[in-house]
Protein backbone atom coordinates (compact mmCIF):
# COMPACT_ATOMS: atom_id res chain seq x y z
CA UNK A 1 0.00 0.00 0.00
CA UNK A 2 1.19 3.49 -0.82
CA UNK A 3 1.59 5.91 2.08
CA UNK A 4 0.35 9.01 0.24
CA UNK A 5 -2.04 8.42 -2.65
CA UNK A 6 -0.53 11.46 -4.41
CA UNK A 7 2.60 9.35 -4.89
CA UNK A 8 0.54 7.44 -7.49
CA UNK A 9 0.34 10.44 -9.83
CA UNK A 10 2.87 10.11 -12.68
CA UNK A 11 5.53 12.80 -12.72
CA UNK A 12 6.10 12.70 -16.49
CA UNK A 13 4.67 11.17 -19.64
CA UNK A 14 7.19 8.33 -19.35
CA UNK A 15 6.73 7.63 -15.63
CA UNK A 16 5.51 4.11 -16.32
CA UNK A 17 6.40 2.76 -12.88
CA UNK A 18 4.10 5.25 -11.15
CA UNK A 19 1.28 4.69 -13.66
CA UNK A 20 1.56 0.95 -13.09
CA UNK A 21 1.61 1.51 -9.32
CA UNK A 22 -1.68 3.46 -9.62
CA UNK A 23 -3.22 0.59 -11.56
CA UNK A 24 -1.93 -1.91 -9.00
CA UNK A 25 -3.32 0.16 -6.12
CA UNK A 26 -6.65 0.01 -7.94
CA UNK A 27 -9.98 1.53 -7.21
CA UNK A 28 -11.09 2.89 -4.73
CA UNK A 29 -7.53 3.69 -3.58
CA UNK A 30 -7.06 6.14 -6.48
CA UNK A 31 -10.43 7.88 -6.08
CA UNK A 32 -8.90 11.05 -4.56
CA UNK A 33 -6.52 11.42 -7.52
CA UNK A 34 -8.79 10.49 -10.44
CA UNK A 35 -8.72 14.03 -11.90
CA UNK A 36 -4.91 13.99 -11.69
CA UNK A 37 -4.74 10.67 -13.52
CA UNK A 38 -7.02 11.95 -16.29
CA UNK A 39 -4.51 14.77 -16.92
CA UNK A 40 -2.18 12.10 -18.30
CA UNK A 41 -4.69 11.32 -21.07
CA UNK A 42 -4.17 14.66 -22.79
CA UNK A 43 -2.12 12.88 -25.45
CA UNK A 44 -2.69 9.24 -26.41
CA UNK A 45 0.92 9.04 -27.56
CA UNK A 46 2.22 9.45 -24.02
CA UNK A 47 3.32 6.06 -22.66
CA UNK A 48 1.49 6.61 -19.34
CA UNK A 49 -1.78 7.18 -21.24
CA UNK A 50 -1.63 3.67 -22.65
CA UNK A 51 -1.38 2.26 -19.12
CA UNK A 52 -3.92 4.52 -17.44
CA UNK A 53 -6.71 4.64 -20.06
CA UNK A 54 -7.90 1.01 -19.78
CA UNK A 55 -7.71 1.19 -16.00
CA UNK A 56 -9.72 4.42 -15.84
CA UNK A 57 -12.36 3.03 -18.20
CA UNK A 58 -12.68 -0.03 -15.99
CA UNK A 59 -13.53 2.12 -12.99
CA UNK A 60 -16.85 2.92 -14.61
CA UNK A 61 -19.41 5.20 -12.96
CA UNK A 62 -17.13 6.53 -10.19
CA UNK A 63 -14.96 8.06 -12.93
CA UNK A 64 -17.85 10.08 -14.41
CA UNK A 65 -17.14 13.35 -12.53
CA UNK A 66 -13.54 13.38 -13.82
CA UNK A 67 -14.74 12.50 -17.33
CA UNK A 68 -17.36 15.26 -17.26
CA UNK A 69 -14.66 17.74 -16.22
CA UNK A 70 -12.64 16.84 -19.31
CA UNK A 71 -15.68 16.89 -21.62
CA UNK A 72 -16.60 20.38 -20.34
CA UNK A 73 -13.06 21.71 -20.82
CA UNK A 74 -11.91 23.79 -23.77
CA UNK A 75 -9.15 21.29 -24.64
CA UNK A 76 -10.51 19.67 -27.80
CA UNK A 77 -7.75 17.08 -28.09
CA UNK A 78 -8.12 16.04 -24.47
CA UNK A 79 -11.85 15.54 -25.07
CA UNK A 80 -11.10 13.48 -28.17
CA UNK A 81 -8.61 11.22 -26.40
CA UNK A 82 -10.84 10.69 -23.38
CA UNK A 83 -13.77 9.85 -25.66
CA UNK A 84 -11.76 7.36 -27.70
CA UNK A 85 -9.61 5.85 -24.95
CA UNK A 86 -11.96 5.83 -21.96
CA UNK A 87 -15.59 6.70 -22.69
CA UNK A 88 -16.06 4.24 -25.54
CA UNK A 89 -14.74 1.49 -23.24
CA UNK A 90 -16.92 2.26 -20.23
CA UNK A 91 -19.43 -0.33 -19.06
CA UNK A 92 -22.88 0.39 -20.51
CA UNK A 93 -24.40 1.53 -17.19
CA UNK A 94 -21.65 4.17 -16.85
CA UNK A 95 -21.94 5.16 -20.49
CA UNK A 96 -25.63 5.86 -19.99
CA UNK A 97 -24.64 8.33 -17.28
CA UNK A 98 -22.87 10.39 -19.94
CA UNK A 99 -25.77 10.48 -22.40
CA UNK A 100 -26.50 14.22 -21.96
CA UNK A 101 -22.81 15.12 -22.17
CA UNK A 102 -22.48 13.12 -25.39
CA UNK A 103 -25.63 14.70 -26.88
CA UNK A 104 -24.15 18.14 -26.14
CA UNK A 105 -20.81 17.24 -27.73
CA UNK A 106 -22.50 15.65 -30.73
CA UNK A 107 -24.18 18.99 -31.48
CA UNK A 108 -20.96 21.04 -31.27
CA UNK A 109 -18.80 20.89 -34.40
CA UNK A 110 -15.09 20.83 -33.58
CA UNK A 111 -11.79 20.83 -35.41
CA UNK A 112 -10.88 17.39 -34.09
CA UNK A 113 -14.10 15.48 -34.86
CA UNK A 114 -15.15 15.31 -31.22
CA UNK A 115 -18.78 15.49 -32.37
CA UNK A 116 -18.24 12.49 -34.68
CA UNK A 117 -16.87 10.42 -31.80
CA UNK A 118 -19.66 11.57 -29.50
CA UNK A 119 -22.27 10.50 -32.07
CA UNK A 120 -20.56 7.15 -32.58
CA UNK A 121 -20.48 6.48 -28.83
CA UNK A 122 -24.11 7.59 -28.47
CA UNK A 123 -25.05 4.96 -31.04
CA UNK A 124 -23.75 2.31 -28.59
CA UNK A 125 -26.29 3.34 -25.93
CA UNK A 126 -29.78 1.89 -26.24
CA UNK A 127 -32.52 4.55 -26.43
CA UNK A 128 -34.13 5.50 -23.10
Amino acid sequence: MVGDVRDLIPKSKVDLATAEAAVTAGFPAVLPILPDLFVWLQDANWPVAKILAPFLAGIGAPALPAIRYVLASSDIMWKYWVLTMVVENLPLHALEGLRLDLVRLAAEPSEEAVEVEARRILSLIPPP
